[in-house]
């Protein structure tokens, strides 16, 4: 019987080995984000930071988190065996929960993800509990800490919205200082708010850091809690005196000072703090083992009335766990694709975006500009000039997209102090606020008083947000759901079901590794693919065109041919690939702005054959999938067909194919002798779909049944005209695009 218990504690150290690897992973972007956004300094070297913060952190935690041991549930009411069942569920849940998050590369908080594990995976246990001894589920208070959830779930709601408002006020307030100019501005405000911003941090981590440490003993605690206030006033009156006189005789950005200390502080809290959302549960069960073994008893009648009392952690568990965190800090792409997405919801410059909008963002924004322009209306005009002034980026957005900064430094100096005071101050008061959540509510409050969320962004970047933050409250019930479900199965199952959730939990995140490795490297693909050339991108749309012709060509005859032989599973893959394409497409378009920037003025003409192509392409392919859609739906719902244009429409079909191939022989040639006969076959294939939509309607006319399949072949070949008509606009846009770029070289030469 012991060895089995012995099993299941080796298995938890292994859960919290991956647990650390993908917590990490999901956290990095509570102290990377800003300093990564704003290009503090090399990655290299923000990494090396974080890393010594994150260390530093760790040796310094305070061990094993109390919410791991007695937060959530009262540990004397439960016996060894159940609690180990409670610790087996979290850890297994945790991992799974975290790696998805990580794999679709959204924030989310881990100290929410455990304490609901624990209250999902105890609240199991409780009622097999009381349903066994026949009592009342009203009893449920005996075995859960309800006040302490309570706590938690009220810090969630006051964490996103105190950070998301002070972060808005503040960044507000030191822009107005500021401004964009910081050249100007620098040499007078850099000093005092550097002294400022380093006190901040200062006072984070005496709060933060060193309150919760077991190496820090209770006289320098007592010292340090007595003299907070002076500590304080010496560092800013310090710092403020240092960092101006290096304004005034050096070339030192103090700004990238601030920012790198406050991405150490914040590891450093982070991995002190949060490192105990990894490993807590894990040793809260190595301790319930030894306790049971010390004792000699049934593991169903031996209570864990040990857990009850304080455990210091072994040193050698927190440097280890350290080194774990640092590796995975340095080799994890998954925390690279969780920090991309708070950054590209707070760049300054626009841009793609990675969110689509939604009905409330767009709500949202409506009745933003109606209250701003009520605003507008009834300030002063010399006040909403000088303050429209000061709020002005100008040519700064010009330096972000040169330099490739999502932010300056100044918000980034404000994301980090904003953050650490905040948490600081929430700690203080005993409040369990989320680092993830503060972070990046803070990051979403400073980037809107920057101006960052313009008209042109406001609503993607609000579904973002509400994306994320809905992500967070999933997070919650997800935690709770999973981890209630695992605990009763390995409740019932014992050991079988423990191996098959291991293997089941492998097999998973194998999967998830291999899914976000093929979306970053296509993320890569498509970043790196960024031409900035008119040349280089004329030469890639002809090659573009060309080979979405042949795609639209090939999925245009496959649909009507399995449309025919009422081939369901072809069809749903042709569906499949007319949407991926319709979306390359999409994106192309969405790029159209940006690409534009490449062309010179003498280019102009280039430049608008450029959109025209992209115009028409965007339009074949949604005539495309229009022609699918129909042909897979009818197919889908099992409708019937009629053979009485079926040798008409595959002799159309024929004809179609014969089109498209001769448009990409037009294409390679480049011989606009050959548009007349090009026209004449559009026009040709036009007729014939009249005249078989006009059979068709007969057809409908004279028979009392085949309505679904009439109206699914007019709809079909309506959209093949559509596709047609586009195709040939598309040729003649893209042929005008050669010929108006071959002129500019030509000339350029001469």
């Amino acid at each position: 019987m012991e060895s089995y218990y012995l099993l299941i504690v080796v298995v938890l150290f292994i859960l919290a080995i991956s647990d650390l690897i993908v917590g990490v992973s999901n956290d990095a972007v509570n102290f990377l984000n800003s300093a990564i956004g704003s290009k503090a300094a090399p990655f290299a070297i923000i990494l090396t930071i974080a890393a010594a913060g994150v260390l530093v952190g760790a040796v310094f935690s305070n061990g094993m988190m109390e919410v791991a041991r007695k937060g959530i549930f009262h540990p004397d009411q439960f016996s060894f065996a159940e609690i180990m069942i409670v610790f087996l569920a979290v850890m297994m849940t945790d991992i799974l929960l975290l790696d998805f998050f990580n794999t679709v590369g959204l924030p989310t908080s881990t100290t929410v993800s455990i304490v609901f594990e624990l209250l999902g995976a105890s609240v199991a246990v409780a009622l097999f509990k009381i349903a066994g001894s026949n009592g009342e589920f009203t009893s449920m208070s005996t075995f859960i800490n309800t006040d302490s959830a309570m706590l938690i779930i009220a810090g969630i709601f006051l964490s996103v919205i105190v950070a998301f408002t002070v972060g808005l006020i503040i960044m507000a307030l030191v822009r107005f200082a500021f401004s964009f100019n910081i050249m100007k501005t620098y040499k007078y405000w850099g000093g005092v708010y550097g002294g400022f911003a380093i006190t901040a941090i200062l006072y984070f981590l005496l709060i933060k850091g060193a309150k919760g440490s077991t190496l820090v003993d209770q006289e320098t605690l007592q010292f340090l809690k007595e003299h907070t206030t002076r500590i304080l006033l010496i560092s800013f009156a310090g710092w403020t005196a240092i960092l101006q006189l290096l304004v005034i005789f050096t070339r030192l950005n103090i700004m990238k000072f601030t920012v790198l200390i406050g991405t150490f502080a914040l590891a450093m809290a982070f991995a002190g703090n949060d490192l105990v959302n990894f490993i807590g549960v894990p040793l809260a069960g190595f301790e319930s083992f030894k306790a049971f073994a010390a004792s000699g008893t049934n593991p169903d009648a031996f209570m864990m009335t040990a857990l009850t009392e304080k455990v210091n952690t072994p040193v050698y568990f927190l440097v280890a766990a350290g080194l774990i965190m640092v590796i995975t800090l340095r080799l994890s792409k998954k925390a690279k694709s969780v920090t991309a997405t708070t950054i590209d919801l707070s760049r300054q410059s626009e841009g793609s975006e990675r969110f689509e909008s939604s009905g409330l963002a767009r709500f949202l924004v409506r009745r933003s500009v109606e209250i701003s322009s009520v605003i507008e209306k009834v300030t002063p005009k010399k006040v909403r000039e000088f303050a429209n002034s000061r709020f002005d980026d100008g040519k700064s957005s010009d330096d972000y997209k040169r330099n490739k900064i999502a932010f300056d430094l100044v918000r980034a100096s404000v994301n980090l102090v904003v953050a650490s005071v905040l948490i600081a101050i929430g700690t203080s008061l005993k409040l369990p606020l989320s680092t993830t959540y503060v972070t990046f509510m803070v990051a979403m409050g400073t980037s809107l008083a920057d101006g960052a969320w313009g008209r042109e962004s406001a609503v993607y970047r609000i579904s973002g947000v509400m994306t994320v933050i809905g992500g967070w409250f999933f997070t919650a019930f997800t935690a709770f759901v999973v981890s209630f479900l695992i605990a009763t199965i390995i409740f019932y199952g014992k050991l079988p079901v423990i191996l098959g959730l291991i293997a089941l939990s492998i097999f998973i995140l194998i999967r998830t590794h291999a899914i976000h490795k093929k979306r970053s490297a296509d993320y890569e693909k498509k970043e790196n693919g960024k031409l900035t050339k008119s040349e280089e991108i004329i030469s890639h749309c002809e090659n573009e065109v060309k080979s979405s012709i042949l795609q639209i060509s090939k999925l245009l005859f496959l649909t009507y041919e399995n449309f025919s032989k009422e081939k369901h599973k072809q069809l749903k893959s042709i569906k499949k690939q007319g949407k991926k394409l319709s979306k390359s497409i999409k994106e192309l378009k969405a790029g159209v702005p940006a690409t534009l920037k490449a062309f010179q003025d003498s280019e102009l003409e280039s430049g608008h054959n450029y959109v025209q192509v992209v115009d028409h392409l965007k339009e074949a392919t949604n005539s495309l999938y229009h022609v699918i859609i129909p042909a897979y739906n009818h197919i889908d719902n099992n409708h019937t067909l009629d053979n009485e244009q079926e040798k008409e429409l595959l002799e159309f079909n024929e004809a179609v194919n014969e089109f498209f191939n001769f448009s990409i022989s037009l294409m390679q040639s480049r011989n606009t002798d050959h548009l007349k006969e090009f026209i004449g076959k559009r026009d040709k294939l036009i007729e014939s779909i009249n005249s078989i939509i006009k059979k068709r309607i007969k057809i409908l006319k004279k028979k009392q049944k085949g309505t679904k399949v009439s109206m699914t072949y007019i709809e079909m070949l309506t959209e093949t005209k559509n596709l047609i008509l586009h195709v040939v606009q598309l040729v003649k846009a893209d042929l005008d695009m050669i010929d108006s770029m071959d002129i500019i070289t030509k000339t350029d030469e001469n």
